[in-house]
């Protein structure tokens, strides 16, 4: 009865932000009447926290200030340059009690930092605790001090504070109390000046150990929208110089929960964007997606001065920053069921629809839901493509190819006047089949030099009107060799799909790594002539096969490998701090990850036998009680073959494994059902027999 109540309520919700005109007000935490309006839409900045790491200069900030105008950032919208922690002495305050800035990182105060900020046609931000200052546990506190920190932070004419929680956590203090008083704080500074209060509460999050419910960064919806302008709704979306894109998901996962309490002038806060810190453009493209329809504040975590051409393109994309900038300010609900493959809806202020089809696998897949699913009645719809410009018009259906970890994003509203172009979807190159086997679906394809694999793409009509002759043309690496299977049809009718076949043979030296399979769609449109899309996407090519009697699999090429927090390491526990260990025997030899977490090895059916002991870290009884449960299963070709069962950090599991004729092997680690909390798991003395 509760899981039903459950998605009843859910259905609920996305039914009232899809349809609804005006969302619900925000709670009043304070009995003061609700936050004043600073920024009608998500604001937009960069931070120093992932940029800069933990000691930001005067020098590092004032060229940052530089390359957002020059770049053309600020005129996109990216206008508060945010001071992160950090920037304090190591002493915080002055004798009278004043907030102090380290001199040998901003010899000449604050001040004139900001000043230079304002010069530029930028606005400026600075971080504090709610709680008090507490030596060797957190370096800054405005605990006992909220009303002169306020004014000082308003007398150096900042105009936003983010205010953190691990001083708070320290002090053992209760959020929404504290919380609340700074907020009063800010509104009522000496000066009289508007700040955005930024309330950030990440670490009480449950990665991070089992805090009562009030504490917790998923309970800030509660309270924060009656005192604050923006709230994070998660942990932190990575480490310093490590953002993963399960991260972002999770971030977004977690950010959804409330999407009526965000509107214009409040909103959920999921952290920071992180363009080439973990992610592929594929990925950062994606995490723009959902933070955009998310009516997300659009923060940029990594050093602008650094960024490629393409992550500075995707950053400023005006199509996507004005779906994000939407004045109705509404924030993005899921259509359909949860899974892989998703619908995310925003409602616009225009009565169009923001329409997100997203692919959280690891393969490429067509994507579709309808017009009406988002809201929208009638029997011509035009979508505008935000990220490639296209404009195309659609009977009722929308549909996309999206790469794994991708994610379309559609401006979908009702058409009128002549007829467009009609909405033809060119799918992107599939694997369907390697040497005779059939690729999973939702598995990202390996292949080998020497193999033969089956290549498909499949091209659909959505729109009104027939298309003529579809043709598409596959293009591979050098030296490899492709032929058509089958014929091209003579016409593509409204709401029908041609599949198009091909096989491709790798040459026996195909060099490791991702491959580039590009398929080139053409097709006749009355009135229009010939139109074409591009589509590609990756074949990863596996490394040699391991030969021996006894490899230890940990010092062989990998094709791929995750680890829930940091990176796999090879004979170290996660993080690379002590040597194996498992109940106080030390293995010199294994794999450490943390939950989750997918190590892939490519056997080519070369080995008959796996061998390992598998458990949790010893180094997790240094760290506390909490967490340190996984699960292990080893998989061969999609097939289970080891199955540990729930691990905890007082056991281990042996394992011997038949592995013959194996071509892929996937090491899985899953964090047992409590999440990944002190889930350092190994892979001990990993060998196999080939």
């Amino acid at each position: 009865m509760k899981r039903q109540l459950t998605v009843l309520l859910a259905f609920l919700t996305a039914l009232l932000v899809v349809q609804a005109p005006a969302q619900a007000a925000p709670p009043d935490a304070g009995g003061e009447g609700t936050p004043p309006v600073l920024s009608p839409t998500p604001y937009m900045g960069w931070n120093t926290y992932y940029a800069l790491g933990g000691d930001p200069t005067d020098a590092e900030i004032r060229s940052i200030a530089d390359f957002l105008v020059s770049s053309g950032l600020r005129d996109a919208g990216y206008a508060y340059v945010w001071i992160d922690g950090n920037w304090a002495a190591p002493t915080p305050r002055s004798e009278a009690g004043d907030l102090v800035p380290n001199p040998g990182q901003f010899p000449h105060g604050l001040a004139p930092l900001v000043d230079y900020i304002h010069s530029k046609g930028l606005k400026a931000g600075i971080y504090t605790d709610a709680g008090p200052y507490i030596p060797g546990k957190c370096g800054l506190g405005s605990g006992g001090h909220y009303q002169r920190d306020a004014d000082q932070f308003a007398a150096w004419e900042f105009d936003a504070v983010k205010v953190d929680y691990l001083c708070g956590i320290a002090a053992g203090l209760d959020p929404k109390t504290v919380y609340t008083e700074f907020a009063r704080a800010l509104r009522n500074n000496s000066s009289g000046r508007p700040m955005i209060f930024n309330l950030c509460n990440p670490v009480t999050s449950p990665d991070w150990g089992d805090y009562p419910e009030e504490q917790q960064s998923t309970y800030s919806w509660s309270y924060a929208p009656g005192i604050a302008q923006s709230w994070r709704t998660y942990t932190d979306v990575g480490f310093v110089g490590a953002i993963k894109f399960k991260d972002v998901l999770r971030n977004y996962d977690a950010n959804a929960r409330h999407p009526e309490v965000a509107g214009p002038g409040r909103f959920n806060d999921p952290d920071y964007l992180g363009p080439e810190l973990g992610m592929s453009d594929e990925e950062f493209r994606t995490q723009m997606t959902l933070w955009s329809v998310a009516a997300a504040p659009l923060v940029i975590g990594s050093d602008v001065r650094k960024l490629s051409a393409t992550s500075l393109g995707i950053l400023a994309d005006r199509d996507v920053l004005a779906i994000d900038q939407d004045r109705a300010a509404v924030q993005a609900v899921r259509v359909g069921p949860a899974g892989t493959t998703e619908t995310w809806v925003k409602r616009l202020a225009d009565g169009d629809r923001a329409v997100v089809l997203l692919n959280r696998g690891d393969s490429p897949a067509t994507l579709t839901t309808t017009a009406r699913a988002v809201g929208l009645t009638g029997g011509r719809f035009t979508l505008k493509d935000a990220w490639t410009d296209r404009v195309t018009e659609s009977a009722g259906t929308i549909s996309a190819a999206v790469p794994a970890h991708g994610a379309a994003l559609f401006r979908v509203g009702r058409a009128s006047g002549k007829p467009g172009a009609p909405h033809v979807v060119a799918g992107l190159p599939q694997v369907t089949a390697v040497g005779g086997d059939a690729v999973p679906a939702g598995v990202a394809p390996v292949a080998a030099g020497g193999d033969r694999a089956r290549v498909e793409v499949a091209v659909r009509n959505d729109g009104a009107r027939p298309v003529g002759a579809p043709r598409v043309r596959l293009t591979a690496p050098e030296g490899w060799t492709l032929r058509a299977a089958g014929a091209s049809p003579r016409l593509l009718p409204p709401g029908h799909t041609a599949a198009f076949a091909f096989t491709v043979t790798l040459p026996g030296g195909a060099a490791p790594g991702d491959a580039a399979l590009t398929a080139k769609t053409s097709y006749e449109v009355p009135g229009r002539g010939r139109l074409g899309l591009t589509t590609t996407a990756a074949l990863r090519v596996a490394p040699a096969a391991p030969d021996g009697a006894d490899v230890a699999l940990s010092h062989h090429e990998w094709i791929s490998a995750t680890s829930g927090w940091m990176s796999p390491t090879v004979d170290r526990s996660v993080g690379g701090g002590s040597p194996i260990s498992l109940l106080g025997q030390v293995h010199g030899t294994g794999l450490g990850v943390a939950s989750p977490s997918t190590v892939r090895y490519y056997l080519g059916d070369r080995c008959t036998r796996l061998r390992t002991t598998v458990g949790i870290d010893d180094a997790v009884r240094n760290v506390g009680p909490e967490g340190g449960t996984s699960t292990f299963q080893i998989i061969g070709d999609g097939r289970v073959l080891f199955d540990s069962g729930v691990v905890t950090r007082d056991a281990v599991r042996e394992a011997d494994v038949d592995v013959t004729g194996v071509r892929v092997l996937d090491l899985v680690v899953g964090d047992a059902g409590d999440g990944g909390y002190n889930d350092r798991a190994d892979w001990a003395g990993l060998t196999a027999a080939c």
